[in-house]
């Protein structure tokens, strides 16, 4: 369960947060790029964790870059994160016609459209790429749209969250078995859902699979989704166009998500995931710690730690 700050403490941080979201909401995109410009290498500067655990993901993604290479490409990774932040205000409380206005074209929205068309619902496979904020606010502009939420640890945000994320018709259902219902309904009205699928899941939610060549910890919940209501799976993402706006993206997943076996289907759903990053590398959000889960811990072995690359 997801712990919560004590109620004082919430209640002036999501008061300050949400203020700075409001005033930010009026900037313009140019301007919010140009503040994550300068952000970037102040973060890679500065922030000890954040630097680490990128270019540790990025040595295990290319091992053939130099350091000089991946630490440019941290460096930008960490301006997007930073653009992503700051755009939080534009997606969730700017005017509507201003978000959809930043929304400079959209690629791949027929294979929406034909699923639903033959009956068939659509699974969103979402990863942490551009600004996914902006994607939920296409989807859940243009389609019936279910996905699954999380409270935040600041317990006063939960409220201006959900309200910046279902505002324009998304329904947001818990992640557990009632959440995991509500998605399976949705599918059977030929609606569109949304999964997260580079957020590691708790033990006993997941298989390993490779992500990159090395094996992540990776969610099972689609090929149970898939099984029962025969829904189409695309890829989705808003990539920023900086200073400007975003192109939304929808690609057909890798065939293996299909396949009952959870092993291959989440072998599918991380392949899905690298195809989407290789539109621009950059702007996945490799701060996130994709491979804390290792197999010699669900092995239980004594030195399972020293297999850890965090």
């Amino acid at each position: 369960m997801t712990e919560q700050l004590p109620s004082k403490k919430s209640l002036f941080q999501a008061r300050a947060i949400t203020t700075l979201w409001k005033l930010l909401a009026r900037w313009p995109l140019a301007a919010l790029w140009r503040i994550a410009v300068l952000l970037g290498p102040l973060v890679y500067r500065f922030s000890k964790r954040e630097r680490q655990v990128t270019e540790i993901n990025l040595e295990v993604v290319n091992p053939e870059a130099t350091a000089s290479q991946r630490k440019a490409l941290a460096v930008q990774s960490l301006r997007h994160s930073a653009a992503t932040m700051l755009e939080l205000g534009h997606a969730w409380m700017a005017a509507p016609e201003k978000v959809e206005a930043s929304i400079l074209s959209v690629h791949g929205r027929d294979k929406l459209d034909n699923a639903r068309a033959d009956g068939r619902g659509v699974i969103v496979l979402a990863p942490h790429f551009g600004n996914w904020e902006v994607l939920n606010f296409w989807l859940s502009s243009h389609f019936p749209f279910t996905a699954m939420y999380e409270p935040p640890k600041i317990a006063d945000l939960e409220p201006i969250i959900r309200h910046g994320r279902e505002r324009m018709g998304a329904s947001l259902v818990p992640t557990n078995a009632r959440g995991v219902a509500a998605l399976l309904k949705a599918l059977k009205r030929s609606e569109a859902i949304g999964i997260l699928p580079d957020q590691e899941p708790n033990w006993g939610s997941g298989v390993f699979a490779p992500f990159y060549g090395r094996d992540a910890y990776t969610a099972t919940l689609l090929p149970k989704l898939v099984a029962r209501t025969q829904a189409r799976v695309v890829t989705g993402v808003a990539l920023r166009v900086p200073g400007k706006g975003f192109e939304i993206h929808f690609l057909d997943a890798d065939e293996r998500v299909y396949s009952a076996d959870d092993v291959v289907s989440a072998t599918g759903v991380n392949a899905s995931v690298e195809a989407s990053i290789a539109l621009d590398p950059a702007q996945y959000q490799w701060e996130y710690k994709r491979y804390r889960k290792v197999i010699e811990q669900q092995q239980g072995l004594a030195n399972a730690k020293k297999f850890r690359i965090y």
